[in-house]
């Protein structure tokens, strides 16, 4: 395997799941769809929690999310709600996290990304971080690739607007 990298342009982020399902992404055909939809299900959690989770919920497919996922998500959005949007390109500190339009996500692979078979583990890179974060994905009989396990939520730099000093 290579280090091949898959930018996914979204014209409009999805606001809730039926926006979400109507998406091409939304087939799941690939593990670099579902990374994406998954940064995109998280952009929602600042404005509207419950229609989030459903969003997550249809992304982990059979696995669902759990209580302790959902208490983690609440833990990590405490006045950090700019963390998913420092995953589309243009997002930086210096403009409060606010990507460019139309709203692109580039994912990566390297050569251990398929270690485990049914399984993938991708890398996004956010305009706060140093390193890039991981979301592993599986695929399921249906052929589909699901969300298994993001971490995505790690803390980053803060926004500009939010530095007491400058």
């Amino acid at each position: 395997m290579s280090n091949k990298s898959v930018d996914i342009t979204f014209q409009e982020l999805p606001g809730d799941l039926e926006a979400l399902k109507s998406l091409p992404e939304a087939a799941m055909s690939t593990p670099f769809e579902t990374a994406a939809l998954t940064v995109a299900a998280l952009c929602v959690y600042p404005k509207n929690r419950d229609e989030a989770i459903k969003m997550l919920e249809y992304l982990k497919g059979p696995a669902g999310v759990s209580e302790y996922e959902k208490q983690f998500i609440r833990d990590r959005f405490m006045d950090k709600d700019y963390v998913p949007r420092s995953f589309f390109k243009g997002a930086v500190p210096g403009n409060d996290y606010t990507p460019d339009k139309p709203f692109v996500i580039t994912i990566s692979e390297n050569p251990y990304s398929y270690q485990d078979q049914g399984y993938a583990k991708l890398y996004l890179r956010s305009g706060g971080a140093d390193s890039e974060r991981p979301i592993q994905l599986r695929q399921a009989k249906d052929g589909k690739w699901y969300m298994w396990e993001q971490f995505l939520l790690s803390d980053i730099r803060k926004p500009e607007s939010s530095n007491p000093w400058a």
